[in-house]
């Protein structure tokens, strides 16, 4: 059977410390992706909404226009900034998430774009499952005020490594995704995230270890930094679990670099040692993998229309 991961591969997540300036924003996070890469990274991923505050009151007045794709720099200065970060650096570049405006839907979205090191865009992902809750006391928050949820899964093809599967924040409680993305070989599950103060103590290091235990592939969420000046307070502590949903690597509160080497040889052992993905009963339940999914996997799927 073929390996996952071809190759070994340094991960980095970038806990970055974000605010009102968007100028600001994208150049502070291309001193850290440099950062990174300095330090040998070979796969950098930038936290939720790192452009920009998280809110859905600034949505709306921090929205780039993406499609048609390319769009031009006035356009989306971060999607241009990104892709010659990514070609600078010389790494693939996960570009968190940023607000989406699409003028043929009159839609805002919660979107990721994923770079390769030459500077193409591989793939893009609209954040599927919308961060809507209430919880008496503590938090109230509705995205879908705003936003309008994305309807793929993003698989991204990454020649030299092998494939990796990029969702939002939201999308790591709902383990479809992940099962889907794992089963159609991703060794690693990204998840760039904002949980805030009261989600992220509750469950944000239980989530990444359970879509790893579940799927025996690498899970890294990358969150901003914490600002308690903020109108939101993100959790932070973006971390990296291995295969066997063992914390590889963590952060705190604070603006920083988490890094971690993944290698082919923990999956394997992993899945040897419990051997799960021989031993499911697809006679007593269907397998959500064969399901009609929308997913490209040629990653070429900014071009595809979404209403």
């Amino acid at each position: 059977m073929a390996k996952l991961l071809k190759k070994p591969v340094k991960l980095a997540l970038v806990q970055l410390a974000t605010g009102a300036d968007k100028a600001h924003n994208l150049s502070h996070a291309r001193s850290k992706v440099l950062e990174a890469t300095r330090a040998g990274a070979n796969i950098v991923v930038l936290p939720e909404c790192f452009n920009s505050p998280y809110g859905t009151s600034f949505f709306p007045k921090y929205a780039e226009t993406l499609l048609p794709s390319p769009p031009t720099e006035s356009q989306s200065p971060t999607f241009h900034a990104l892709s010659n970060l990514a070609k600078e650096s010389g790494a693939y570049l996960v570009g968190g998430s940023i607000p989406e405006y699409w003028a043929e839907t009159k839609k805002h979205y919660n979107t990721s774009l994923t770079f390769a090191p030459d500077g193409r865009l591989l793939a893009t992902h609209r954040k599927v499952h919308l961060f809507d809750i209430d919880i008496p006391g503590k938090i109230s928050f509705h995205e879908s005020d705003v936003l309008s949820p994305g309807n793929k899964l993003t698989i991204v093809d990454l020649p030299e490594y092998g494939k990796i599967a990029v969702a939002i924040c939201y999308d790591v409680r709902f383990p479809e995704l992940a099962m889907i993305a794992a089963r159609k070989g991703a060794f690693l599950l990204l998840y760039p995230g904002a949980f805030n103060l009261t989600t992220g103590a509750l469950h944000w290091e239980l989530q990444a270890r359970a879509r790893a235990m579940d799927n025996q592939v690498y899970v890294g969420l990358c969150s901003p930094a914490r600002d308690m000046k903020a109108e939101y307070n993100a959790w932070g502590h973006s971390m990296i679990v291995d295969p066997n949903a063992a914390v590889m690597a963590q952060l705190g509160e604070d603006e920083d670099i988490v890094y971690a080497d993944l290698n082919a040889d923990k999956i394997e052992e992993t899945r040897k040692g419990i051997p799960i993905y021989t031993q499911r009963r697809f006679d007593v339940y269907p397998d959500v993998s064969k399901g009609d999914v929308k997913y490209d996997g040629d990653g070429d799927d900014v071009a595809l229309p979404q209403p």
